[in-house]
């Protein structure tokens, strides 16, 4: 007979997670389909639905072997990473099961989720650069992210070669042999290529095979990763893995999360360019917290509807915008003038989108006029939301840009960026109407 010690003191065994199931019938399951439940068994929850939220700082080891082998992985000395969980700066379960299903949507081998997109930015850029390092990067960015490079990066001796979004492959060798060239005079290397596709807030799109082209035969299988911010397109209207980019980055803050209410950030790809990523998480921390993570799983079950709503209701309000008198252009990516541009849009994008610039005849001041004239859309920045959201880049988020380098850039007095949300259509149309009458 087992007394009560004995029935304190047996270790229960350890239950492990079902196979997943990504396939039926040789056919492979949507990422709409598998947002419902990959990366999380109910029976490691005692039966719950949906995923708890897991507030823990520390996880419990099985024995010290075990734990000695996490941290064996998680320092280095083995490769691999941790095999388990281990402590809530380097992972969790809500964030793993939500870089488990943000591989899915852009076919990466591996993801990692961090506080902010600007958090991913900077970690991912910091792994990859030492003193002496070029990154070579397409303008415009958003402006955080050039100020980072331009401002921060340069402070520790990395330096940086940029080229319009819409360079031919031409100037693409010519950029990249020019950052080889500066990269040599100051003992280094080129660490990055970092794109930005469509560019914030212009719409500009980069040629992302132009430039693996470009980089591939400018240097040997050691060359640098392509890395691009996918998040006005992401995840649902372009897949840049699939044109030859090795990192795709996002603010999960927008599209991702969609409802304006948490502020996250990715990147993804295969598991040699995120570990070395990973292993500077792990020391700098900047993991998103599991709350966030938890409500960005929520998020992903209705991504697809959300941004398909979006962007057919910016495309019947670009409609209405295209022809209207106080209106001097778009920036939308249905209505593409430039042959080069729409070669590149045909080869890379899914769908148009649902953020664009409206150029508003005039400069700041009339902008400014419909700006506050606006009703249901919501004068804020960020983008991605249920809710339509309109600013005035040139004076809010695109201010710390040199007005020099702004007018190079098309980043104009009189550009209003708009990212339309999933409101009745007519309405918008009507919203728009009534506030362009006011300019």
């Amino acid at each position: 007979m087992t007394d009560a010690t004995d029935a304190v003191t047996t270790p229960t065994p350890r239950r492990k997670p079902k196979p997943e199931i990504t396939t039926i019938g040789g056919r492979p399951l949507k990422p709409s389909t598998l947002m419902m439940g990959h990366g999380y068994d109910p029976a490691l929850s005692e039966g719950s639905l949906k995923a708890p939220i897991f507030l823990t700082s520390t996880f419990a080891f099985e024995n010290a072997a075990a734990g000695k082998r996490h941290f064996e992985g998680i320092t280095g000395k083995r490769p691999g990473g941790a095999e388990g969980l281990v402590y809530s700066r380097f992972n969790g379960p809500n964030q793993e099961i939500l870089e488990d299903r943000l591989s899915i949507w852009d076919g990466a081998e591996d993801a990692l989720s961090f506080s902010s997109g600007m958090t991913a930015i900077t970690v991912m850029m910091l792994a990859y650069c030492n003193a002496g390092d070029v990154i070579v990067h397409s303008g415009p960015l958003y402006a955080a992210t050039e100020g980072f490079v331009a401002k921060v990066l340069s402070k520790f001796g990395i330096t940086y070669v940029d080229f319009p979004a819409g360079a031919t492959r031409e100037e693409m060798d010519a950029v990249l042999a020019k950052a080889k060239s500066q990269a040599d005079e100051h003992g280094g290397k080129v660490a990055m290529i970092y794109l930005e596709s469509p560019a914030n807030p212009t719409n500009a799109l980069v040629d992302v095979e132009a430039m693996s082209a470009a980089r591939d035969a400018a240097f040997d299988a050691d060359g640098p990763p392509i890395a691009i911010d996918n998040t006005f397109l992401g995840p649902l209207w372009q897949r840049p893995l699939d044109q030859g980019a090795d990192i795709v980055v996002y603010s999960l803050t927008k599209y991702v999360g969609g409802h304006s209410d948490l502020v996250a950030g990715s990147i993804a790809g295969a598991k040699k360019w995120m570990d070395p990523v990973r292993a500077l998480r792990n020391t700098m921390g900047g993991i998103c917290d599991p709350n966030t993570a938890w409500m960005l799983l929520r998020s992903l079950e209705t991504v697809e509807l959300r941004m398909q709503r979006a962007g057919e209701n910016a495309a019947k309000v670009c409609a209405f915008l295209r022809d209207h008198p106080k209106v001097e252009g778009l920036g939308y990516l249905g209505f593409i003038s430039d042959p080069r541009q729409q070669d590149i849009y045909n080869r890379h994008c899914l769908g148009a989108g649902s953020t664009f610039s409206l150029f508003i005849k005039g400069g700041e001041a009339e902008a400014f006029r419909f700006l506050d004239s606006m009703t249901i859309a919501k004068l804020a920045v960020s983008l991605g939301g249920t809710e339509t959201l309109a600013s005035l880049p040139a004076a809010m988020t695109h201010l710390s840009v040199p007005d020099e380098r702004k007018a190079q850039l098309g980043i104009t007095d009189n550009l209003v960026r708009i990212s339309i949300g999933i409101e009745d259509p007519d309405d918008l149309i009507a919203d728009f109407d009534q506030a362009l009458a006011k300019v």
